[in-house]
């Protein structure tokens, strides 16, 4: 194994082969020869130790070794423009740049609007990359981790190895049904794919009135869209309804009713960014009657 350090432009191999899946869309996409990508996979490996890739006639398929490196070099990459865009800042020029923002869909709709606005106004040549991302498996902390965003909004359930998380607000669930029924809890009830707590999880274990399986939708929006439409009754976050459409009543769950805890999860190099901080200082502003932030950071 080689002690030699890994350049840039390496790094940058990596992780294009790593989009692309195969080690000639990589030297298309970076403008090199195949031969050049190539040598430059067996010198990281060198360097590294291990073998990061697995090729075969269905292109190239990173290894655990390789899907560990490629995260690292994401944000190594990231890292540097960074350095790049913070520079800027400091030296009062203005700096363009972008910051990438992973959101779940309701908090991508109903939250990040008034947060961006205002973070525009303060850094308006810094574009905003949002991706929206499924409360589903690694959801948006996962992005975070593999480098593909730089801060997420994202519920918080447990926490994540390498990864700064911080509670920004509780965010409670509620009765959502068609305006007008007399007894929405006698509805077909819609569930909606989505990670919840342990805790919420065991509440709607204890509710009878609950049933198991009359409508199963993707997320919250379809849901409410279901709602909307007169077909049953969700359980959903207060954040989830937004300005909720006149078709839709809500009734609160009462004292023992769930919540989910919002927060914003980033790396602990990304959490020095001139622009994350910024933006976590709007997300930490940000106030509405039933979204107080409960736990400084």
């Amino acid at each position: 194994m080689s002690t030699g350090d890994l350049t840039a432009g390496e790094l940058r191999v990596l992780v294009a082969i790593a989009g692309e899946g195969s080690f000639t869309a990589a030297a298309q996409r970076l403008g090199l020869t195949q031969s050049a990508v190539s040598h430059a996979v067996r010198t990281v490996e060198r360097k590294i130790g291990a073998v990061l890739f697995q090729r075969g006639r269905g292109g190239a398929q990173p290894t655990e070794a390789g899907a560990t490196a490629i995260r690292h070099a994401r944000r190594i990459l990231r890292l540097m423009d960074t350095m790049r865009q913070d520079a800027g800042i400091a030296a009062a020029r203005g700096t363009t740049g972008t910051i990438r923002v992973a959101a779940f869909r309701s908090a991508a709709f109903h939250l990040l609007p008034g947060v961006l606005s205002r973070f525009g106004q303060r850094y308006p040549r810094i574009t905003v990359d949002v991706s929206v991302v499924p409360e589903t498996d690694a959801g948006v902390p996962g992005k975070v981790r593999d480098g593909l965003a730089d801060v997420g909004v994202t519920a918080l359930f447990s926490p994540v190895d390498g990864l700064v998380t911080r509670q920004l607000f509780e965010d409670s669930y509620v009765l959502a049904y068609p305006t007008g029924h007399p007894d929405p809890r006698r509805l077909p009830t819609i569930h909606w794919k989505a990670r919840t707590s342990a805790e919420t999880e065991a509440w709607c274990a204890r509710q009878d009135w609950l049933s198991a399986s009359d409508i199963r939708v993707e997320d919250d929006d379809v849901a409410m869209s279901m709602v909307r439409h007169g077909l049953g009754a969700a359980v959903v976050p207060r954040l989830t309804l937004g300005s909720a459409h006149p078709a839709v009543a809500v009734q609160e769950l009462g004292p023992d009713a769930p919540i989910r805890r919002i927060g914003y999860v980033t790396t602990p190099e990304m959490l020095n960014s001139a622009a994350v901080r910024g933006l976590i200082a709007e997300l930490r502003a940000q106030r509405t009657t039933e979204h107080r932030p409960s736990v400084p950071r």
